[in-house]
């Protein structure tokens, strides 16, 4: 595991350099929503890897066994994160996308309804798991996924996000558990 000790001020920087990446774009998916932008992050380099430093070294020291994202820009953010720590990658994806066994979980949206779903061998009993996505809204997808992990016998040490949605109250739906986000954003 290769992981340097980001200073408050390098911090502070990258931070700040993720920030000013993310666009923001007014009415988007609909009138009146201020959606935050992440793929300008995805294609600049130094602000990608800000992100991937970060969450690195906020993990480095959490003894993590996997690191589990969701479809898709979770898998964009976990999987570096896993290689940087040296841990295997669990992918949570829509039904039908994975082959073979598979642990099945439906969860609520504001209309309607949505399942995920995890290999059944991914994550054994007492394993130390991180759950990344991109954004935390509602907090339904991350609490399906923690749901998932602990039905196959997963320990979830945290749950991380670049961006928090602080304003839809999404840690409400993932009480107890370490939640860590990169920027939060109050409206």
């Amino acid at each position: 595991m290769t992981t340097s000790k980001i200073t408050t001020d390098d911090l502070s920087k990258k931070l700040s350099l993720i920030r000013s990446t993310i666009r923001e774009v007014p009415d988007h998916p609909k009138p009146g929503i201020l959606f935050y932008d992440i793929t300008p992050v995805l294609s600049t380099p130094a602000a990608f890897g800000a992100c991937i430093d970060v969450l690195s070294e906020r993990f480095a020291d959490s003894r993590l066994d996997r690191i589990v994202g969701m479809e898709s820009r979770g898998f964009l953010f976990g999987c570096p994160v896993a290689d940087r720590l040296s841990v295997g990658f669990v992918p949570v994806r829509k039904p039908g996308k994975l082959p073979g066994a598979v642990e099945s979980v439906s969860y609520e949206l504001e209309y309607g309804t949505d399942s995920l779903e995890i290999h059944k061998d991914a994550i054994r009993p007492g394993q130390r798991v991180l759950v990344v996505d991109d954004l935390l809204a509602t907090g339904g997808t991350a609490a399906a996924a923690i749901e998932l992990v602990r039905r196959l016998g997963g320990k979830v040490v945290s749950c991380a996000f670049v961006v928090e949605l602080a304003f839809l109250s999404g840690r409400n739906k993932i009480p107890g558990e370490d939640v860590f986000s990169l920027l939060s954003y109050d409206a």
